[in-house]
């Protein structure tokens, strides 16, 4: 690739240059268990209906009314709370980024513990905000005293909490999650509880929210239809009290969820006992691989509240490398932070690809 002519170098943001573009593993020909993803496609009756449903849209026309229905329907599915409403995003990435720009005032900054979900540091840094760090522990609990000194000292606007986090797919203690959101709500800041996962887990904070409505006001909860079953599809949803919502939605795009997705996505929820079927199946999967990871050598492997699991080997770039020359695709995060050395994540698969996922790794240490 040719350089970048100086001139236009001038024009684009020196630490937008200094970025890496977020990058996506060539999956061609592999078991694909490397991006979270429902291993399972729509049945075939259901592709045909739903491929007829699609084909009869005004494609020449911009997205219409229709939206609304969509948001309807998922809080109805969700069980949202009385008082709240819902936003929808193209994905919750683009929910992230938008609560970003909302929250962009003088002196903002965005708090998360880490190891966690990286769209929260970009967003903070795209958006010219500060992000603040704060280690977990050596087993991927919240360091309680550490967050709620960076919640003092900082006074974040947005703090995120992943329930189950990402990648150590954990849940953490209700009861240090219900001080830090006081201790946030006590400087004025947000809560963002980021249920990416929310379908294999559980818990869900929403009961929370419904118990203790008034402790909840600044609190927002977040969710995508990806770990649904629909992570081509792109919707993420956002609750919250309806004052809230309001002021966040002003800064979305008109028209950020296309046609083809929201009927895709409306489509799904009319048949959500097949995607419930699916999550109790992956479910199921997931205490077979972590039976079979418990007693593989050399490997230590930590409980899972999602369709991932965080495993730590003697060697994590040998044994990713080992895998993949047999055809499964995992992630190798050891160098997304120093608490995550040596370690991979495997996304749950079918029960085929699990097999295969377990073999490739015991032949690859």
């Amino acid at each position: 690739m040719t350089a970048l002519d100086p001139r236009l170098q001038q024009r684009i943001r020196q630490d937008v240059q200094s970025m890496h573009a977020y990058a996506i593993q060539d999956s061609v020909g592999m078991v694909k268990l490397d991006a979270m993803e429902n291993p399972h496609p729509l049945p075939e009756g259901l592709q045909q209906k739903l491929g007829q449903r699609l084909g009869a849209l005004a494609l020449n026309r911009y997205p219409n009314g229709r939206v609304n229905d969509l948001r309807v329907a998922l809080a109805a599915y969700a069980q949202m709370p009385a008082g709240h409403d819902i936003m929808l995003g193209n994905g919750s990435d683009e929910l992230i980024s938008l609560l970003a720009m909302a929250c962009d005032v003088p002196g903002a900054s965005i708090l998360a513990p880490v190891p966690g979900f990286v769209m929260y540091a970009m967003s903070a840094q795209l958006q010219g905000l500060q992000f603040h760090g704060v280690p977990l522990t050596a087993d991927f609990e919240l360091d309680e005293a550490a967050m709620l000194a960076a919640i003092e000292t900082h006074k974040p606007s947005i703090t995120y909490l992943a329930y189950p986090n990402n990648p150590t797919a954990n849940l953490w203690d209700e009861g240090v999650i219900a001080r830090l959101i006081d201790a946030v709500g006590q400087q004025g800041g947000l809560v963002v509880m980021d249920e990416a996962y929310q379908p294999f887990s559980s818990r869900t904070w929403l009961d929370q929210i419904r118990a203790q409505p008034e402790q909840h006001g600044h609190v927002l909860l977040m969710r995508t239809l990806s770990k649904f079953g629909l992570a081509g599809v792109r919707i993420g949803y956002m609750m919250g009290p309806k004052a809230l919502i309001a002021e966040v939605d002003k800064v979305r795009p008109p028209y950020n969820i296309s046609v083809l997705n929201y009927e895709c996505a409306l489509f799904a929820l009319e048949h959500v006992d097949v995607f419930s079927a699916q999550a109790r199946e992956i479910c199921a999967q997931r205490a077979i691989i972590f039976e079979a990871l418990s007693v593989m050598p050399g490997v230590k492997a930590w409980p899972s509240d999602a369709n991932m699991m965080l495993v730590r080997v003697p060697d994590a770039q040998k044994t990713f490398d080992g895998m993949k020359a047999r055809g499964v695709l995992v992630k190798n995060v050891s160098k997304m932070h120093p608490l995550l050395a040596q370690c991979l994540r495997l996304t749950v698969g079918t029960a085929d690809e699990n097999r295969q996922m377990l073999d490739a790794l015991q032949h690859a240490l």
